[in-house]
């Protein structure tokens, strides 16, 4: 995937979860912040960004498209680890992953269907492939401590009830995924967070016992690209 009208700053503080204070060519500007999570390890003052800039509307004299800021934070360097925190771009990844073959683990994909609702769930994908019907469920990772990655990075109700879904799925006749979309390079291995989350690291443990496929990839990032990369070992206890 693609950014446009990337810029570089420094990090200097988060407000809100929604807003970071950024400078930029020695203007502290306001700028959105593409990921609700904590990321508490990354966004330290002085640590290295870079923005996506949306051009101003001339006839409004505002950003465009009703935005509150021109600027979105889309990555961060931790120490020399470029990281991105865009959560909105591992399920566009993972659609372009899938149209591209997968790294071949779907054979011969006929449908690819986003945000399919199913029951009174709503999972990220829904796919055919070798006559087989497939529920795949993506998550993003940006937590990182010594080269070991995991998920979630503050407690998620809602990515345990994923998980809990995926599982319930198997009896319906679903191959079921769940796909951790580390968005970094250089890691050793994927663990579930337990310190964090520990209701999610059970669930995910039991979906794995109960035959949900856990799939760990990580992605080359670069200040104005990112992409699905290799497979990640994973390890859930």
């Amino acid at each position: 995937m693609k950014y446009e009208n990337i810029v570089k700053g420094k990090f200097i503080e988060r407000p809100n979860r929604f807003m970071a204070d950024v400078e930029t060519d020695g203007v502290i500007r306001r700028v959105h912040v593409k990921n609700t999570g904590r990321c508490r390890e990354i966004l330290i003052p002085g640590a290295r960004v870079f923005l996506q800039y949306f051009p101003i509307s001339k006839e409004a004299g505002v950003p465009s498209a009703a935005r509150k800021t021109a600027y979105d934070l889309i990555s961060v360097y931790k120490k020399d680890v470029l990281i991105n925190i865009d959560s909105q771009v591992p399920n566009k990844m993972v659609h372009e992953w899938l149209s591209s073959g997968a790294d071949g683990i779907f054979r011969n994909i006929t449908y690819i269907k986003p945000e399919f609702t199913h029951g009174n769930s709503r999972f990220d994908f829904y796919i055919e492939a070798d006559e087989k019907k497939i529920l795949l469920e993506v998550k993003g990772v940006t937590l990182e401590n010594d080269g070991i990655v995991s998920f979630p990075d503050a407690p998620t109700e809602r990515g345990t009830k994923h998980i809990r879904e995926l599982i319930s799925s198997l009896s319906e006749g679903f191959d079921s995924y769940v796909m951790f979309v580390i968005q970094m390079k250089g890691v050793k291995y994927f663990t579930a967070a337990k310190d964090h989350d520990p209701a999610f690291s059970e669930a995910l443990r039991e979906a794995c016992e109960c035959g949900v496929n856990v799939l760990a990839y990580d992605s080359i990032v670069e200040p104005d690209f990112i992409k699905i990369d290799s497979p990640v070992e994973i390890r859930i206890t």
